[in-house]
């Protein structure tokens, strides 16, 4: 375990970029993941069209494939920039593509939790006046977001575990620095990869157990 010590706080900050990925990547999946599922159920076929061919076609798409996209074909082909610092600039087209990819999935989730709720509400909040974007904003996603929260977290654990494909543009997160770890200490390979493994777990056993709580306290009663 030298070698891990020795790289300790190498280590730290690369999980600690870990983190940050995971937790913008988060937060942009769900708003993205909210839009998308309001453009699958809604009354516009347009609408649903192009949601569902989005959802289908990213969720069938390898990540890897969608990491290259963002790093070579947004940032180097269409110019799309950040910052002149380059380590920035991956950074964020990591984010986008972390983002696209795992919104469907959340979409998905919550198109599921819609589905739990009983169709009489809906019809009642049609009969009293509140529009398509009001019954959903109101009464449907509260409702639904309540009743999904564990898969939520299960796609949250997900998104940890896949930012290490940031690697493939050059984010200098756990998996590059493992990778470039393995190279420089040829004769402790386990023992990197051992720490590395206790350090995803740290992240993403809490996650699992608190969201498995989360959904038992906010359990919507039928």
């Amino acid at each position: 375990m030298d070698a891990v010590i020795e790289n300790l706080p190498a280590i730290l900050d690369a999980f600690w970029l870990t983190i940050k990925l995971t937790a913008i990547s988060a937060v942009i999946s769900l708003i993205l993941g909210i839009v998308l599922v309001a453009m699958r159920v809604s009354p516009l076929p347009v609408l649903r069209a192009v949601g569902t061919a989005y959802v289908n076609g990213v969720r069938n798409s390898p990540l890897t494939l969608i990491m290259l996209f963002s790093g070579l074909g947004l940032g180097t082909v269409m110019s799309l920039k950040f910052s002149d610092d380059l380590s920035v600039q991956d950074f964020w087209l990591a984010i986008i593509a972390l983002s696209l990819y795992h919104a469907s999935f959340v979409c998905e989730a919550l198109r599921s939790g819609i589905n739990t709720v009983p169709m009489g509400q809906a019809e009642a909040a049609r009969a009293i006046g509140l529009t398509f974007m009001q019954n959903l904003r109101l009464i449907i996603l509260p409702q639904a977001l309540r009743a999904v929260i564990a898969p939520l977290g299960s796609i949250l654990i997900a998104l940890t575990k896949n930012t290490t494909v940031a690697a493939a543009i050059g984010v200098g997160e756990t998996a590059l620095l493992m990778k470039n770890l393995f190279e420089l200490e040829g004769d402790s390979v386990i023992p990197i990869f051992i720490g590395f493994a206790i350090g995803f777990l740290i992240l993403t056993l809490p996650t699992g157990l608190f969201f498995g709580w989360l959904a038992k306290r906010l359990a919507v009663v039928r």
